[in-house]
């Protein structure tokens, strides 16, 4: 296994300009290029399913918050999404070439090893102009194949900008690195109900923390439920649950008002 870096030397001055872009603009036509290329490897090869896409609001600042097992997370979030998303992703990745990639296609860098103050105020100007970031909740990725344990930056972001959190549980990554012996695991993506936090101008560490707790709770009850029903069972749980949905509001608009 790769020893990992946890802490990047080069100093925040070398990553101005990755913020200054996410800052500025919008992701130009490399997110499209890189999705275009990735889409029918991940469906494919992956078998990738998205349940519950519908949970992403249409318009409007989004936090996405997923469980983290693998460098290829980032896209299988993306894929099934009509909306363009941004991602925070360690400063380790931004190396030359792939820095070009994130550059244009919507990554900013959180400088590893160091309280970055930078990544957050990239990530609430993607959210103040209506767009959404995707931020792991562990903030790093799990290499035990489990689960890890929540960091106190998902909580900041979300009271810091009152933007709502949809939590989300990815299975089946864990297994991605198999494609080393030729074993390319299925993939399922699944998209939690949103959560609003009451906007907190300057949080302190332990309130942060509590939010991180509640969203990653909701992202391992789902998690936990997807891996063990598996992905027929969650699909046939989420469609009778926008069934009964449905009917419970067909219901309300045929009782007569109160005279």
């Amino acid at each position: 296994m790769k020893e990992q870096v946890y802490k990047d030397p080069r100093p925040a001055e070398h990553f101005d300009r990755f913020h200054e872009r996410q800052r500025s603009k919008r992701p130009n036509w490399m997110y499209e290029f890189v999705r275009l290329v990735l889409t029918p490897y991940l469906l494919l090869i992956y078998r990738a399913r998205c349940i519950d896409s519908h949970n992403i609001p249409a318009e409007g600042p989004v936090i996405i918050a997923p469980n983290h097992f693998s460098f290829l997370d980032h896209f299988f979030v993306a894929v099934y999404l009509r909306r363009k998303v941004q991602f925070m992703a360690k400063s380790q990745l931004f190396k030359w070439p792939m820095q070009v990639v994130y550059h244009n296609g919507g990554v900013f860098p959180v400088r590893r090893g160091h309280q970055d103050e930078e990544a957050f105020k990239t990530a609430h100007a993607v959210l103040s102009r209506g767009d959404i970031v995707v931020m792991y909740a562990e903030a790093g990725r799990s290499r035990t194949g489990e689960l890890g344990k929540p960091r106190h930056g998902i909580g900041r972001l979300a009271l810091e900008s009152g933007a709502p959190v949809v939590p989300t549980a990815i299975a089946g990554t864990e297994r991605a690195r198999n494609w080393k012996r030729l074993q390319f695991p299925k993939v399922t993506i699944q998209l939690g109900e949103p959560i609003r936090f009451e906007r907190v101008e300057e949080p302190t560490k332990e309130q942060a923390q509590a939010a991180s707790e509640a969203i990653f709770d909701r992202i391992r009850n789902l998690h936990t439920r997807l891996v063990g029903e598996g992905r027929k069972g969650a699909i046939r749980r989420a469609r009778d649950a926008r069934r009964a949905a449905r009917e419970h509001a067909e219901a309300a608009g045929r009782r007569p008002l109160d005279a």
